[in-house]
């Protein structure tokens, strides 16, 4: 019986091999890819199609929500929990409304983007399949690496590595679980 693998992993020297790799496997149909190097490649992110980011959006609706919860908070409070009537100014006086619901915006938006980014990110993530690769402590000082995750439709072990090894890696490795 075959043992399962989280996928295949190939090292490589420079970071043009691995966008070239990145690209190759694209290419060839491969869609759960990760890249992982020293520092960040801005062509790689062409090369894996990562451009889609949910980000944004969190943080839009995040600030909207804070917008109106703190609007909508001192609506309550000064109209409807404990009106008080000073000097016949109206109930209702939203411009003085502005300044809170501006500072609750900008706090729900932050929230959003630090939890969201925590979110999308996988984090906090203390362990990863990839760290039982031995050479993969290499990924923090001068090596880069492609992984193709087992998960993927055009998956298959002996084609994959057979695929990785015709991008000239310096090594192959399989990942365990």
């Amino acid at each position: 019986m075959i043992k399962p693998i989280y996928g295949l992993m190939a090292e490589f020297e420079t970071p043009t091999a691995l966008v070239a790799a990145a690209r190759a496997a694209r290419e060839k149909g491969y869609r759960k890819l990760d890249a992982y190097s020293p520092f960040p490649i801005e062509e790689l992110t062409d090369a894996l199609h990562l451009h889609h980011n949910k980000l944004p959006l969190i943080v839009l609706l995040g600030g909207i929500v804070g917008g109106l919860a703190g609007y909508l908070l001192q609506y309550y409070v000064t109209v409807v929990y404990f009106p008080i009537n000073i000097a016949g100014r109206p109930l209702h006086s939203w411009p003085s409304y502005i300044v809170i619901a501006f500072e609750t915006t900008i706090l729900f938006a932050a929230i959003s983007a630090v939890l969201g980014m925590l979110a999308l990110c996988g984090l906090p993530m203390p362990y990863h399949p990839t760290f039982n690769v031995p050479r993969f402590a290499l990924a923090s000082r001068n090596r880069f690496f492609l992984c193709i995750e087992s998960r993927d439709p055009l998956f298959d072990r002996a084609s994959t590595i057979e695929f990785l090894e015709t991008l000239e890696p310096r090594e192959v490795s399989e990942v365990a679980p």
